[in-house]
This record gives C-alpha cells, sequence and structure tokens, in this order.
C-alpha cells in the first residue's frame, strides 16, 4: 500500500500536466486537419527487417542514456570535490570552487558544449561524446555542488564536535558522520538535477551525436512526421525522467527507513 501510494505521489504531478499539454496540443493540431500516421511510427522503434532490432528511436534513447549516466557520475565526483573544496580551509580552494562554479552557472550550457568541441576538444584529441560529457559533466556538478554544500551546511555544529571530541580526523568526520546524515536530506534535489541532466542532454545534439533528439531531427527531416515523431520522443524522455524520479523516491523511502 505504502509503494502504491509512493508511486502515485511521483507520477501523478508530471502525467497529469503531460496529459494537460498533450490535450491541448492535439486540440491546436485538430484545427490543422493535420493527417495523422501513427502507423509508421512502430517501425521507427522495433525494426522488422527479416528480425526484430532496435530502431532508429530506440538506438538514439540508448546514447542518451549512456551520455546521461556517464555524465551524472562524473557530475556527483565534481560536486562532492568543489563542495568540499568551497568548504575546506585552504583559502586557494574556495578560490578555485567559487570560480568554477559562478563561472559555469552564470554561462548558456549550449555555449560551453560548443566551446568544449569546437576549442577544448581538438587540442586534447577528444570526440564528440566525450566533449558532450565533459560539458554536462561540468555544468551539473556545479550545480550539484552547492545542492551538497547545502546538505553538509544543515548538519548541526554539534555532530562535528561530537566526532572531533572522539578523535576523529576531518575526513572521517566527512565520511562516517556528516555525508551519510547529508545524503538523505540532497536526494530529491539530486534527483531534480538528475532529471534536468537528461533533458538537457538533447542539446548535444547541437554537435552531431545522433542521441534521441539528433534521431527524431533526422527522422522529422526524411518522413516529415513531425508531430508524431516529436510526440513518441517526448514520451521517450518521459519515460526516462518519471523512471528516475520513481527510482530515487524508492531509495530515498529505503534510507529514511533504515
Amino acid at each position: 500500500m505504502n509503494r502504491l501510494m509512493l508511486s502515485a505521489k511521483i507520477f501523478a504531478p508530471p502525467l497529469a500536466a503531460s496529459g494537460i499539454f498533450i490535450s491541448a496540443a492535439f486540440v491546436s493540431i485538430y484545427a490543422l486537419n493535420y493527417d495523422w500516421q501513427w502507423d509508421r511510427v512502430p517501425g521507427f522503434i522495433i525494426s522488422r527487417d527479416g528480425a526484430f532490432s532496435a530502431g532508429p528511436l530506440l538506438r538514439g534513447l540508448a546514447v542518451t542514456l549512456q551520455i546521461s549516466a556517464v555524465s551524472m557520475i562524473f557530475a556527483v565526483i565534481l560536486g562532492l570535490v568543489s563542495a568540499l573544496l568551497r568548504l575546506s580551509g585552504s583559502f586557494t580552494g574556495r578560490i578555485v570552487s567559487y570560480i568554477y562554479i559562478e563561472s559555469i552557472r552564470n554561462t548558456p550550457l549550449i555555449v560551453q558544449i560548443f566551446v568544449m568541441y569546437f576549442a577544448v576538444a581538438p587540442l586534447f584529441n577528444i570526440g564528440a561524446f566525450g566533449s558532450a560529457v565533459t560539458a554536462l559533466s561540468l555544468f551539473e556538478g556545479a550545480y550539484i555542488s552547492e545542492i551538497i554544500r547545502a546538505g553538509i551546511v544543515s548538519i548541526r555544529r554539534g555532530q562535528w564536535e561530537a566526532a572531533m571530541s572522539l578523535g576523529m580526523g576531518r575526513m572521517q568526520v566527512y565520511r562516517y558522520i556528516i555525508l551519510p546524515q547529508a545524503v538523505r536530506r540532497v536526494l530529491p534535489p539530486l534527483t531534480g538535477q538528475g532529471v534536468s541532466l537528461i533533458k538537457d542532454s538533447a542539446l548535444v545534439s547541437t554537435i552531431s551525436i545522433y542521441d534521441l533528439t539528433m534521431r527524431g531531427q533526422s527522422i522529422v527531416s526524411d518522413t516529415f512526421l513531425t508531430f508524431e515523431i516529436w510526440f513518441t520522443v517526448a514520451a521517450m524522455y518521459l519515460c526516462l525522467t518519471v523512471s528516475l524520479s520513481f527510482l530515487s523516491g524508492c531509495i530515498e523511502k529505503r534510507v529514511n527507513v533504515h
């Protein structure tokens, strides 16, 4: 019963908003007398040429998943390191962390992707995939850094004093006392950042990475199935983000119980 209520709490808002948006879109398109051809869409998801295989949209979804997963891992690592530097006693560490966070958060992601791909990547012989992952990791890491820092700062000072009185070093206090408590507090905003990362990954199509968005653009230019393809692409992104929210909700509940 509790799991059912958790699922309803997570899925209801995005599904309701999506339903309203899709209904409004269908009403608007209906006025255009658009010739719907939904029967052609499944062939772009699963190919049936002799044997069942992944279609272009499913292959694009796999690339989006790969980019998002790798970027999220590096973003969390960058965010944690940056947050610890921001809270450290080192003046240089605090300045470096501050410059990184402010410069990344106050410039558009699309500009960072272009700079990484056209200016930085050629110097280090990095491909399009590496450029996309690096740009997304740096961008999301700056936001995750502030989320983690807020979670650490929210822990009462008495926790530090008690741990120090037991003879623990600073890193031991972080590892055994502070970070385990902070994780429970930052999990919801981290989930939101993960959802943003999945949506932001659509921008990597601008550097010719055949992710879900790029595959959709290619299919639309070849078939002119504009609304069918983009509604399908939107639904696939929605499945990814809602699944992530559901998984995070289950983890958060388990962590809070234990």
